[in-house]
């Protein structure tokens, strides 16, 4: 099992990225906004957003990084 074929590795990275996804499946962002400006004093807000990973998603990218990590494996043999 010296080198990994491109297969693996593309289901290694959906592995994590779906056990990352289960593991924290709420995150937020900031946006700043210029509200007014007046000569050269400017107004900014900053507004958060929440967004949500459905579990489904999650648990379904995690399951596509497994089985390519297993196509890639029987590809090997």
């Amino acid at each position: 099992m010296g080198r990994m074929s491109g297969i693996m590795i593309v289901g290694v990275i959906l592995a994590v990225v779906g056990i990352v996804g289960l593991a924290v499946p709420v995150f937020t962002t900031q946006k700043t906004e210029e509200v007014a400006k007046i000569g050269d004093l400017k107004l900014q807000a900053t507004e958060q957003t929440s967004h949500t990973i459905p579990p489904i998603v999650s648990g379904g990218v995690l399951a596509l990084g497994l089985v390519l990590i297993g196509a890639g494996l029987y590809q090997t043999r």
